[in-house]
């Protein structure tokens, strides 16, 4: 519950300090899990003393409990094992210290450890972290590999040896943290955070040479786990641990069966890189020498073919036929004009024929008066008149001598008289030559 505390009315250290052990009291008994990291058991002492990590979190807690406690389990328990502890909070008001009293211990086994690593492994199963989607291709050369590993560990010498044999100009951003214990798991995910921030660095290596399931144990942990799936930088798991694979292998972008592995699956040979250009570049040759020679067989064949031996050959045949149209063209315009001029002929024919010029031909005139009437019965004509008749070949003048319902003819000076004949005819209407 709250204080009304201030400035001008504080609480002595001593009631705070007691107050503080008043509320740990109401805790009770709480079952605890750890991992030991201190153990002081003195010759002759009655009570055994120890410090409880939590192996994912930088938080410890002392554990004090009974010699005869300890006893039960001292042939299962050292430091760095894991263990669950019953005990009660006790505060120790003089100094303002926590810690618990252990009144059971129980070590975790390894059966009870691989329980909660499968419960873990489905959890995390379930988010997706282990989806083959998620799984970030490695570069073909990385210029700048970044390694996660123990000091001066046999992993370390394997890396950096075999990658740089394989590939003599490849670079490293080396991490050096604790593979195992209580402190691995903070160390490892920073070292994976700062190496995945550093711009220059193309693929991460997280190397251990193997281990017991305990030792192993951090690399199953959850927030190392985490720390790979939320990485950019493609991660490369190399444990070195084939019968029982840490989480870390299935969150990786690529498991490595040992550092060594990790750095042949990383880094190329650039012995085998120069075999594999020179078989390409030998290969290439033959396709671009396969290339030509088809390419001049075609030519070959192309130059082979008539219209280039005798080009000028497509232009006679053309030439025949050209000639062939031209013959043809002529002579349908021939027979076109033939035709036409026969059409003329005839048209001409009929044309004279039917004439008054021809009528004239045969014989017959055509009377006119003065103005240029024909004239075309006798009553048009006035005795005495001076009429013009038209034949064939020119014109003469004629008078008109007699009345009545005929015409005849007689003699004039310079012309023709017309008269009237006694069956009242008409002489002169048609004369006859």
């Amino acid at each position: 519950m709250g204080l009304n505390t201030s400035a001008e009315a504080p609480l002595p250290v001593g009631q705070v300090s007691r107050l503080i052990g008043g509320w740990i009291e109401r805790l009770g008994q709480v079952w605890v899990e750890g991992q030991i990291t201190q153990l002081s058991r003195r010759p002759g002492a009655g009570v055994v003393f120890m410090r409880l990590r939590d192996p994912s979190h930088d938080i410890s807690v002392s554990v004090t409990c009974y010699r005869q406690v300890f006893d039960d389990v001292a042939d299962a328990v050292q430091e760095g094992a894991r263990v669950v502890v019953l005990a009660k909070p006790e505060w120790y008001a003089k100094r303002g210290e926590l810690s618990l009293r252990a009144t059971e211990i129980r070590p975790v086994g390894i059966g009870e450890l691989l329980a909660r690593l499968e419960k873990l492994k489905r959890s995390l199963a379930a988010e997706g972290l282990f989806a083959l989607d998620r799984k970030k291709p490695l570069p073909f050369l990385p210029q700048l590999i970044g390694l996660v590993c123990g000091r001066a560990s046999a992993a370390e010498r394997d890396v950096l040896d075999n990658a740089r044999r394989r590939w003599p100009a490849v670079r490293f951003e080396v991490r050096n943290v604790a593979v195992q214990g209580v402190h691995a798991v903070p160390q490892v995910v920073r070292a994976v955070e700062e190496l995945d921030a550093h711009d220059g660095v193309d693929v991460i290596i997280v190397a251990r040479g193997g281990g017991s399931v305990e030792d192993l144990l951090p690399f199953s942990d959850e927030q190392v786990v985490r720390a790979v799936a939320a990485a950019r930088t493609p991660v490369v798991s190399a444990i070195g641990h084939e019968p029982d694979s840490p989480l870390l292998d299935l969150v990786a972008d690529l498991r490595a069966s040992t550092p060594t592995d990790a750095a042949k699956k990383v880094v190329p040979d650039v012995g085998e890189e120069l075999d594999r250009v020179r078989l390409l570049r030998d290969r290439a040759r033959r396709c671009v020498h396969a290339l030509l020679d088809r390419e001049e067989r075609g030519l070959a064949h192309a130059l082979g073919r008539p219209v280039f031996v005798h080009p000028q050959r497509m232009i006679e045949d053309r030439e025949e036929q050209v000639e062939a149209l031209l013959a043809r063209s002529r002579r349908t315009f021939g027979h076109l004009l033939d035709r036409a001029d026969s059409e003329l002929s005839h048209t001409r024919a009929r044309v004279v024929a039917l004439s008054p010029a021809a009528t004239l031909e045969r014989g017959y005139a055509v009377l006119q008066r003065a103005d240029g009437h024909v004239v075309r019965a006798p009553a048009e004509a006035a005795p005495g008149e001076v009429l013009r008749a038209r034949v064939a070949e020119g014109e003469l003048a004629v008078r008109v001598t007699g009345a009545g319902s005929g015409i005849g003819a007689g003699a004039d000076a310079g012309g023709a008289d017309v008269g009237t004949g006694a069956d009242g005819a008409a002489a002169a209407a048609e004369t006859s030559s």
